[in-house]
């Protein structure tokens, strides 16, 4: 999919309408998902795989109770710090501010559907695409939401 750039106005402007799906202030910038994208590539009966945070997971979920998480998480909090480092774009405070990010959103991993370690690129897309052939016949019912059966 492609991204679109809009200038603050235009971001506070798509707020009010409610014309996002999701919407998060993330490490400082404000990215966000238009309701419209998404609907139309569901109406043509496409999956669409939205790559968020856990701030807009959340307003997915809260908005559409039906849609469905996968909660892709590093194999441990070491790996995630080992990567953030050897990726050498952020200095040692960013870094750290990360990570405290990462421990509160790793608290949120029971509000998805299903959690998949990152671990090997080849290993976790043949999961990923397993998760979305089960899906579609039945969907776990995360913990976050109550049952009503």
């Amino acid at each position: 999919m492609s991204y679109f750039f809009l200038s603050d106005d235009e971001f506070d402007a798509k707020i009010e309408e409610g014309d996002f799906l999701e919407w998060a202030n993330v490490h400082g910038r404000r990215y966000g998902t238009l309701k419209s994208v998404v609907l139309e590539k569901l109406e043509q009966g496409v999956d669409v795989i939205l790559e968020i945070d856990v701030q807009g997971a959340l307003q997915v979920r809260e908005n559409h109770p039906d849609a469905f998480l996968i909660f892709i998480k590093p194999p441990s909090f070491e790996e995630l710090e080992r990567r953030l480092v050897s990726r050498g774009t952020e200095t040692a405070e960013q870094i750290a501010g990360r990570l405290e990010v990462a421990k509160l959103e790793m608290e949120q991993e029971k509000c998805y559907n299903v959690s998949l370690v990152n671990d090997e690129l080849e290993r976790a897309t043949e999961e990923l695409l397993e998760i979305m052939d089960s899906q579609r016949a039945e969907a776990p019912v995360p913990e976050c939401i109550e049952n009503e059966s």
